[in-house]
This record gives C-alpha cells, sequence and structure tokens, in this order.
C-alpha cells in the first residue's frame, strides 16, 4: 500500500514574530497525538538549533517522540544545485566546450535568484529522502526570499515555456535532431528538447503541489502591531496572486489586554490561533511542552 503524502506547512511572517518557535510548537502538537513530524528550518538564522537546544544537520536528529528536526545549509545546497548545472551543461551541451564556458561558470554563483532555485532543490530532495513523514514543517527564510521560493514555479515555467518553443522552432528550420527507428514509429532524440520538457512537467507539479490546499498549509504568523499587520498584508496579496490560499492566521505574543478585532476583521474568514506571551523564554523541550499543557493550544485539526 502506499504511504499517504505527507501534508507540507510552511510558516512566513515577518522578521521576529515569531515564525520558528510557532513552527516548533506546531511540529511538537502534531508530534503528541502519535504522527509523524519532520521539522525543516529553511531559514539561515536556523533559530531550531537554539530552540531545542541541539545541533542540528541534514540528517533527521530526534529531539523528541514523532518529531525529528533538520537544518538545510543554504551555502551548500546551492554549491549543489550549481554543480547540477555544470553537470547538466557538460552532459548537453558538449558542443559548446570549444566556446571555453569553464571560466564564465563562476559568475552563475554570483545570479540573482540562486537562492530560492537552491531551496526549491532543498525543499525537493528533502521531502524524497524522507517520504515517510505524516506531516512536514518548514520554517521559513524571510518574506522576501520565501515569496520568491513560492513564485518560483510559475515564473519559471513562462521563461522555460518560450525556451520550448524556441527549441522547436530552431529543430523545425534547421533540423538538427536525430531520429532513429523504434519499431514502426520514429523517436526525437534531441536532449535539450528532453530536458526543457522534463522541467516543465517539475515545475508544474510544483506549482500545483503549492496551490493545493489538501496538500500545502501556509501560516501566516504576525504580531498584534501595526508593522506585522502592514507586512502581512504584502504576504496575502503576493501569495493571492500566485494563486497560493492562506490555511491560517496565527497571532503570535499576544499580551493581556490586546485587541484583535481589527485583526479579525482583517482575516475574516480564516482560522485564527492566538499564542500568548510567555513570560519565560521558550527554549528547551521541557519549556515546550510545559506552555503547550498550561496554554491548552492545538495548533491543526487531526
Amino acid at each position: 500500500m502506499r504511504p499517504m503524502e505527507a501534508v507540507n506547512i510552511f510558516f512566513l511572517g515577518k522578521g521576529g514574530v515569531g515564525k520558528s518557535t510557532s513552527s516548533a510548537l506546531t511540529a511538537l502538537s502534531l508530534a503528541r497525538r502519535g504522527d509523524d513530524v519532520l521539522l525543516v528550518s529553511l531559514d539561515p538564522a536556523h533559530n531550531q538549533a537554539d530552540i531545542f537546544e541541539s545541533r542540528f544537520s541534514d540528517k533527521p536528529r530526534r529531539v523528541a517522540p514523532h518529531l525529528e528536526v533538520v537544518e538545510i545549509d543554504q551555502e551548500r545546497w546551492i554549491e549543489k544545485y550549481l554543480k547540477g548545472v555544470h553537470e547538466e551543461i557538460n552532459r548537453n551541451y558538449r558542443y559548446l566546450t570549444a566556446f571555453n564556458l569553464e571560466k564564465h561558470f563562476e559568475v552563475m554563483r554570483y545570479s540573482p535568484g540562486l537562492e530560492e532555485y537552491a531551496l526549491i532543490l532543498a525543499f525537493e530532495e528533502t521531502r524524497k529522502r524522507y517520504p515517510d513523514h505524516r506531516y512536514m514543517v518548514w520554517d521559513m527564510a524571510p518574506t522576501a526570499l520565501s515569496l520568491k521560493f513560492f513564485n518560483l514555479p510559475g515564473l519559471s515555467l513562462v521563461w522555460i515555456n518560450q525556451l520550448l518553443a524556441l527549441r522547436k522552432e530552431i529543430i523545425a528550420k534547421r533540423e538538427l535532431i536525430t531520429k532513429v527507428r523504434l519499431l514502426d514509429r520514429e523517436v526525437e532524440t534531441d536532449k535539450v528538447l528532453r530536458r526543457l520538457e522534463r522541467s516543465v512537467e517539475e515545475y508544474t507539479a510544483l506549482a500545483r503541489l503549492f496551490q493545493d490546499s489538501a496538500r500545502t498549509r501556509i501560516e501566516l504568523v504576525l504580531n498584534p502591531d501595526r508593522l506585522s499587520l502592514a507586512e502581512s498584508r504584502r504576504i496575502v496579496t503576493e501569495l493571492r496572486r500566485i494563486g497560493i490560499r492562506l490555511h491560517q492566521v496565527v497571532v503570535n505574543k499576544v499580551w493581556d489586554g490586546a485587541s484583535l478585532e481589527d485583526l479579525k476583521q482583517e482575516f475574516r474568514g480564516l482560522p485564527m490561533v492566538t499564542v500568548p506571551q510567555s513570560e519565560t523564554q521558550l527554549i528547551g523541550l521541557d519549556v515546550l511542552v510545559a506552555y503547550l499543557d498550561d496554554k491548552g493550544l492545538d495548533f491543526h485539526e487531526a
């Protein structure tokens, strides 16, 4: 029997609102129900190490029953992405080696958009490597990079489809492809065309994943203050533009007497979880467990 696909829960919000703490509490809350949870830090600050008082790496480390944590090294994945591009060029564009492209390849590491491509690669490979978790909770990077991350599949499809059309035009006009007989039909063996078609399939699948509310939950974390709300509005607008819906709003650091009426009006129709401000720092597994029990917090329906 094929295992159920993991639900991806992403935590977005302005810096300092408590994305890391909210994602840690959510992951722990789900794990305490008996669901296997993988908490993945995509934030370069890697606050999960401080929250759980442990060192993490790209290999899952168990911090509680049913809960493991992984830390993504962005620089390592940038290097891995660049290596993959380099190998792809050598494999599919051998005829270009005469132009001595090696000396220009180093420029790629300074290309705009490199970070989000590296994070997408880390996201996809982490999902494939650890398929046995019921939930994957993603502690996201700062807002600008996170929004580029979600926008990347659709943006990539725009220019890949243009490249695909151009490649087909080149094939038709110059007859560059080699055709071989396979039984009673001809098969086109153009490597570049095949790679472009494969990229279209991959980015289409990724865009559909992000837009599928059964497999992707976007948690918007904010504090009850004007600056936090202003950035949250921008996040909602951008996600809506690319067809991604919010699953839930997490209002963190709610102090006694704080008014939430404006927030309830702003996000009417969306579930809202309020996380009371803690009198002590939420650091250490025992402290997190005690906080969940004391406040009776339950982040997600079973």
